[in-house]
């Protein structure tokens, strides 16, 4: 299947959000994700939070390749799993596909192709683009991402900074694997509890990284000891697959995992264009959006594919 065609199919089968109340964890979480990924300074090292996705792995010619497990026919059915049911399932489903991953080098560049779907909610407009990046494994090098057809070209880290979270393979192990000891993790410095917590995970899967054996899945099964986690069994990402999304009230991000396999295919959001009166933010030019993670390498150079 033509993956750009899926794209441009997608219909929009949500509704339109206007809880007013959900603005300011909104604007917060919009925030928080806006900084994924820029260099912090040491002497402002956050909180260790959540983990990005990762998949299957094969090595050919020194260039790495993981895609994202595809729907088959002998695969488990999912349609009556609660929320944290599905979660395990899909951590079962990491477990699986992560086995074997390669492990970056600090000089190499985690390579991603990300679909998206935005549908605006006033005519029900659509736009889709197809983002390809180059994130420098422990920031010494430049790094190339693309946001929403827009490249940026990111200059090394600076001697003192740091990326928050990391991207470099040895920090990343050094979390728990535990999904207690992970929630506690995911939980700390915010004053908001598990919603402050399920918006931490969130933030990890915005920009993937190749991560070490069980940190994906004990942040799924992290995220499944979060009381109050709802779950949509209508959801589709961006390339028009069928998914299960999960998400937490008061909040517009989810994630969504494959209906068929339960293996984590990207994330679905409700967003704004934000524009500032003075101290006054007025939302408008409301969308739906959604993702999906086509492809995760690892590369020797920016430019390079898989």
């Amino acid at each position: 299947m033509d993956d750009l065609t899926a794209v441009r199919e997608l219909a929009d089968d949500v509704t339109g959000l206007s809880d007013e109340a959900r603005a300011a964890a909104r604007v917060r979480l919009r925030r928080a994700i806006a900084q994924e990924g820029r260099p912090r300074p040491l002497s402002r090292r956050l909180m260790l939070r959540a983990v990005a996705g990762t998949a299957a792995a094969a090595v050919a010619g020194g260039v790495v390749l993981a895609t994202r497990h595809e729907p088959g026919t002998d695969t488990p059915q999912l349609a009556g799993l609660s929320a944290a049911q599905l979660l395990r399932k899909a951590a079962d489903r990491s477990r699986a596909d992560g086995a074997g991953t390669p492990i970056p080098r600090d000089d190499q560049y985690v390579y991603t192709r990300t679909y998206i779907t935005r549908t605006y909610v006033k005519d029900g407009g659509t736009r889709t683009w197809a983002d390809e990046s180059w994130l420098s494994v422990d920031g010494s090098r430049p790094s190339r991402r693309e946001e929403h057809g827009t490249v940026h070209d990111d200059p090394p880290l600076g001697e003192h900074e740091v990326r928050v979270p990391p991207t470099r393979y040895t920090e990343l192990a050094k979390w728990p694997t535990d999904p207690d000891k992970l929630l506690t993790w995911l939980r700390r410095g915010t004053e908001e509890g598990y919603r402050g917590a399920f918006m931490n995970a969130c933030q990890f899967f915005v920009v993937p990284r190749v991560m070490p054996p069980g940190l994906e899945a004990a942040t799924f099964e992290a995220v499944a000891r979060i009381p109050g986690i709802r779950i949509d069994r209508q959801a589709v990402d961006a390339l028009g697959r069928r998914g299960i999304a999960v998400s937490y009230p008061e909040f517009d991000f989810a994630f969504v995992f494959d209906a068929h396999t339960s293996a984590y295919l990207g994330m679905r959001l409700t967003g704004s264009t934000v524009t500032y009166h003075g101290r006054k933010a007025v939302h408008h030019g409301w969308y739906h959006e959604v993702s999906a993670l086509r492809e995760l390498g690892v590369v020797d150079r920016i430019g390079q594919r898989p």
